[in-house]
Formats: C-alpha cells, sequence, structure tokens
C-alpha cells in the first residue's frame, strides 16, 4: 500500500506521482492513500492510475481532482472495490456516473461533503443496486434519505 504523509507536513506531489507511476511495482498495488495533496492535479493521477492496474482501494478524499481522473480511474483499474472522494468539490455527476458504470466491481463510495445532487445519488444506486454509498445511513434501499452530504 502506498500512503501519502500530507497530513504529517510533507505532501507528494505530480512529480512525486510520476516517479511512483514509474516504479515496477506499481502494477501489483492494491491500495493507494493520497488523501489531502492538495497539490496535486489529475495530470499527477491519471499518470499514476494507467499504471495501477491492480488497485482495489483508493482514497483521492480532500484532493481537488476533476472528472478528468474519474474517468482514468474507470478505464484502467477494473478490480476497484471501495473509492474516497470525501471533501473533493470538482468531482461532478458526469464522473461519477461513468465511474460506477464502468467500474463493475466497485462495492463502496465515500462522497461526504460532495456538491453533487440527491438525483445523481439515486442514479447510482439505478446503475449498480449494491453500491454502498457512504457515509452509512446517507440512503439505504428503501429510499429513506435521513441526511445527505449535499450543500
Amino acid at each position: 500500500m502506498f500512503r501519502s504523509r500530507s497530513r504529517c507536513g510533507c505532501q507528494i506531489t505530480d512529480h512525486g506521482l510520476y516517479h511512483l507511476s514509474m516504479a515496477k511495482c506499481i502494477c501489483n498495488l492494491s491500495s493507494v492513500s493520497i488523501w489531502g495533496s492538495t497539490v496535486i492535479t489529475d495530470k499527477g493521477v491519471v499518470k499514476m492510475i494507467s499504471r495501477a492496474t491492480s488497485l482495489q482501494h483508493l482514497n483521492i478524499g480532500g484532493t481537488f481532482i476533476t472528472d478528468m481522473s474519474l474517468f482514468a480511474i474507470a478505464d484502467s483499474c477494473p478490480y476497484l472495490k471501495t473509492i474516497v472522494f470525501q471533501g473533493c468539490p470538482h468531482i461532478t455527476e458526469n464522473g461519477l456516473v461513468a465511474l460506477v458504470k464502468i467500474c463493475c466491481k466497485l462495492e463502496s463510495i465515500n462522497v461526504w461533503g460532495m456538491k453533487v445532487p440527491l438525483d445523481c445519488f439515486i442514479g447510482l444506486l439505478t446503475i449498480n443496486p449494491a453500491l454502498q454509498i457512504q457515509p452509512k445511513g446517507m440512503l439505504v434501499n428503501d429510499q429513506r434519505v435521513p441526511m445527505w452530504p449535499v450543500f
């Protein structure tokens, strides 16, 4: 597993993601967290993701990536099971829908704090009824909506 150390005072950059993408072991990574790395861009994420084809768990929460990264994830990560987008303000409904449509093994997404309409989340469940949308209790299969992270 690769984990960014951004909360400890150092942040990974696009340059660091580029170097990570060149490592021979990148295709064997199953879990990556770049949580809170606000200096990375889609350019770095796309480069890393294009070679990290075994990813099952990805945490890109607290970043400023856009749908461009989601399209790359959908195209490159067929084994993805969980993904965290918590606090990613530039991801839209289009990126989420593409990801859920293409990543058939996706079991769980964390979307806390995202500015996406309620209809989007209902649409994601239409595509993948077994998808767990985090935080728990946001939407259950009986359509109760006690709380949403929509602003």
